[in-house]
């Protein structure tokens, strides 16, 4: 290619000057060169144009101002946590008047012991629904609501009392029941208000894991049993797998909003 034909490929998007003009009538380079670029400039045929429904237009527009004047500000996202942690609350305590019928405080380790799982599963439930509400710009690191998880199973196991009270399958199946039951409303609250936004699996988890921990809590300081298969089986088991019943149900509901 000579420096002409260079200089002729420089401008094919505009008119030729006359010394490149007369150049590419007499190369046969470049008259492919124009002729090809001139086929591929050519204009296509505009696709009809889809008519505009000016009723159903001034309808939306006027949907979007009602809402606006109903809701000029969005509803600060503590709020709803606020909720969830009060709707926790009465839950708890008509769970602990529930199981606790025959005696409410029955977990027989040190009170110390008892105190301290008690306050991380506190924790961990506040902060769950946090992880599962509170706004970011990055999603929540899984490792995060991972490690929280494993050091409150861990603290269960830890501070057991290492009595069994009750028949093995007896008492497992009966702490699972209750377990699965006390964390029905919870659960469903955290999901409506999960689906106000967009569906992240760490925050359903954490929601999950946040809402059946009430239920945890009130078996923690409730049930006498404490032997190590016990509480894994009849305690923390049926937790972990709330909080996946969680990210499934989550995934599979519409979301109202798509923000973050």
């Amino acid at each position: 290619m000579t420096p002409e034909c260079e200089r002729v490929l420089d401008r094919l998007d505009g008119p030729l000057p006359p010394d490149l003009a007369s150049h590419a009538a007499g190369c046969a380079d470049c008259r492919a060169l124009l002729e090809g670029f001139q086929v591929l400039a050519a204009p296509s045929s505009a696709p009809p144009a889809v008519p505009i429904d000016e009723a159903r237009l001034e309808q939306t527009r006027r949907q979007s101002l009602t809402e606006l004047a109903a809701h000029p500000r969005p509803t600060p996202w503590w709020k709803e946590v606020a909720v969830l942690l009060a709707a926790y609350l009465g839950v708890g305590v008509v769970g602990l008047l529930w199981v606790g019928r025959h005696g409410m405080m029955l977990n027989s380790a040190s009170p110390l012991a008892v105190a301290l799982v008690a306050l991380l599963i506190v924790v961990g439930v506040g902060g769950g629904a946090m992880v599962a509400l509170a706004p970011r710009q990055r999603a929540w690191p899984f490792t995060l609501v991972a490690v929280g998880a494993l050091v409150v199973a861990l603290a269960q196991l830890t501070g057991r009392s290492g009595v069994q009270v009750r028949p093995f399958l007896v008492g497992t199946l009966g702490c699972m029941g209750a377990e699965v039951a006390l964390s029905v409303v919870p659960l469903a609250l955290a999901l409506v208000l999960l689906c106000r936004s967009a569906f992240q699996p760490v925050r359903a988890m954490a929601a999950g894991l946040s809402s059946a921990g009430v239920s945890l809590l009130v078996l923690h300081v409730h049930c006498p049993d404490g032997s190590a298969g016990h509480l894994m089986l009849g305690h923390v088991l049926p937790w972990f797998v709330l909080a996946g019943v969680a990210v499934f149900i989550r995934s599979r509901l519409p979301s109202r909003s798509f923000a973050p």
